[in-house]
């Protein structure tokens, strides 16, 4: 009767691990707006409760579509939901790199992030005051650097920056090649 109910168990055991199903979980941290290819990806399998839960994520078997843009930003280990997948939208921003000073920086800042770019005044002799250039822009990616003796001291960002805000741009280009570029994280 032992070795039955063992026998009996086990066959139960192995008939619920072919249960298990493949879906994509992110790589690494993803933002909102990046269009995201299988590097980005890693496969997880899982065992869900009900069918339709699995049909919620972006399934391992399935096709990867051409241009997998997220309508929201995904954690590193997040499963991948299908609801999280859209269109890449024209949303009227352009990318600009700025190198900022790293001290500048605030430390926690990566993908995906929100902040405000302040910029110093020239005259930094007298008591300049920084102005408010560009509020509330995404942060399309924010590389740390550890190799050079320059990534010590700069920090580079890439920027969404809104393609008709011209005159905000140049400001900040320029203000970035003179050490006068603040970032500052919002919340």
């Amino acid at each position: 009767m032992l070795v039955t109910g063992s026998v009996v168990a086990g066959a139960r055991l192995l008939s619920t691990a072919d249960d298990m199903t493949s879906v994509w979980a992110a790589s690494s941290d993803l933002a909102a707006g990046q269009t995201i290819t299988a590097d980005d990806l890693r496969s997880t399998r899982l065992r869900f409760d009900d069918i339709t839960d699995a049909q919620r994520y972006l399934g391992v078997d399935d096709e990867l579509p051409a241009a997998l843009t997220l309508t929201r930003p995904l954690a590193a280990g997040e499963l991948v939901p299908a609801a999280a997948l859209g269109e890449e939208v024209d949303d009227g921003s352009v990318d600009v790199s700025v190198a900022v000073a790293a001290e500048h920086v605030p430390t926690d800042l990566g993908r995906g992030s929100r902040v405000d770019v302040w910029v110093i005044g020239e005259d930094r002799g007298s008591r300049s005051e920084a102005e408010l250039v560009l509020a509330d822009v995404l942060v399309v990616d924010a590389p740390v650097v550890t190799e050079s003796f320059a990534s010590a001291t700069t920090r580079q960002l890439v920027l969404a920056v809104p393609q008709d805000d011209e005159e905000s741009l140049g400001v900040v280009l320029a203000a970035s090649g003179d050490d006068r570029v603040r970032v500052v994280g919002r919340g």
